[in-house]
């Protein structure tokens, strides 16, 4: 069965003519009948009941008919979407990046990359890095926008901007009443965390390790928000990036005086993997805009 007799059977379907069905296809009427003819042949039923040039569907005909139109619409479909794919001005990018990047970070950038392609789509994960990492792995998404404290084979990273680390403290703290606070005097009150395998609890792992400390960590989760929650109810301090405090009245900000408390934001993408016109837009649009080289 050829994929031009469907097309064939499909147009006579609709006009129940030959001679109109043949104008219609730019063909010979002689042609198209020896299509139908063939395809018939091939199923082993009557599709078309004939009254000269004239012609119905028979029954197996109308049923056959409604398959024919479901599978060429979805090849039509799939066309439409290969070529949507191939341009550069739509398509479809799909990102994983850290929770706390979800507040404005992220946001600020998708907005300010629409504004020149406004035909682009996104499909937006939220993970840790760990799990940002597998997904790359795994090609179910183009980049990853996090703090890379993990690495791995295959994966391609560039730096794109700094984010100052700090000190978030409940009001009635014994610390709130000071202009800035170090990393011993956190490790002495209890300590809320993100879980392992976010890059946040990576580097204040890592903070803390490089002075011999180990904070005494009462809560791990997996929300920067959620932390600020629990500060915010005098459960702990927390060393975050700059977040809105929603409760200013109840959670303070401090500077840390450890002068190396930040953290680096990057793309991450697959080295192997060969990106649609769209995604190497997007590519190209983040590393243009902080000055990176890929």
């Amino acid at each position: 069965m050829e994929w031009q007799q469907l097309e064939h059977f499909k147009a006579l379907a609709e006009v129940q003519h030959f001679t109109r069905a043949a104008e219609k296809l730019s063909l010979s009427q002689p042609a198209l009948s020896r299509s139908i003819a063939k395809l018939e042949a091939e199923l082993g039923v009557l599709l078309l009941e004939r009254d000269g040039r004239t012609v119905r569907l028979s029954r197996y005909g109308e049923q056959f008919a409604k398959r024919v139109d479901r599978i060429l619409g979805e090849m039509e479909a799939g066309k439409t979407e290969l070529l949507e794919a191939l341009d550069p001005d739509s398509g479809t990018v799909v990102i994983s990046f850290l929770k706390s990047l979800g507040i404005s970070a992220v946001p600020a950038l998708l907005s300010e990359f629409l504004a020149l392609r406004p035909r682009v789509r996104f499909q937006l994960y939220q993970d840790s890095t760990r799990d940002m990492l597998d997904r790359l792995e795994l090609r179910e998404v183009d980049f990853a926008i996090s703090a890379m404290t993990e690495a791995r084979s295959g994966v391609a990273w560039a730096d794109l901007w700094q984010e100052q680390m700090y000190a978030y403290v409940p009001q009635h703290s014994p610390l709130a009443s000071q202009a800035a606070v170090s990393l011993r005097e956190l490790a002495e009150h209890p300590f809320i965390a993100l879980k392992k395998g976010y890059s946040l609890r990576t580097i204040t792992d890592g903070l803390f390790g490089r002075l011999g400390l180990e904070p005494r960590i009462t809560f791990e989760g997996e929300e920067v928000m959620t932390a600020v929650g629990l500060i915010a109810a005098g459960l702990g301090v927390a060393i975050l990036p700059d977040v809105p405090i929603w409760c200013p009245d109840k959670v303070i900000r401090l500077t840390m005086t450890d002068p190396d408390c930040r953290r680096t934001i990057g793309l991450a993408w697959k080295t192997e993997r060969r990106l649609s016109p769209a995604a190497e837009g997007f590519q190209a649009f983040l590393l243009e805009r902080f000055g990176t080289e890929s």
